[in-house]
């Protein structure tokens, strides 16, 4: 499977930091603006996930700053993996934290690729 899909490598990792990270920014925009069927957040700590997960994630999604930004929401995710769903159980399955483990484990990934071929920041070099 490697030596077929390898040669799309650079764009198969675009589309998935592009979608990984527009769904991110989805997270973000609940509790910032109350989209999406969100509510809003009041307190400051859900302002400044809201803020790391609506700005971070539209970064991570075009390419921009993907690694610093990645860096930041993986740091995110597990500050809130272990403040809110470790407490609940052991397990990811059984706390409900699977989504913020994998998140977690994507943007550190996305951190060590950084914005890859097809991003703004190739873009800005060019």
């Amino acid at each position: 499977m490697e030596r077929w899909l390898g040669r799309y490598s650079s764009a198969i990792y675009a589309a998935m930091r592009l979608v990984v990270g527009a769904a991110f920014a989805c997270h973000g925009a609940q509790k910032l603006l109350g989209a999406f069927g969100g509510t809003r957040a009041t307190e400051l700590q859900g302002q400044i996930a809201g803020t790391i997960e609506l700005v971070g994630g539209a970064l991570i999604a075009v390419g921009l700053a993907a690694g610093w930004a990645a860096f930041l929401a993986s740091g995110l995710m597990a500050f809130a993996y272990f403040m809110v769903h470790a407490p609940k159980g052991f397990w990811p399955i059984e706390n409900k934290g699977e989504l913020a483990v994998v998140y977690c484990f994507l943007f550190l990934f996305i951190a060590s690729r950084g914005s890859g071929d097809f991003s703004v920041d190739r873009l800005a070099r060019r």
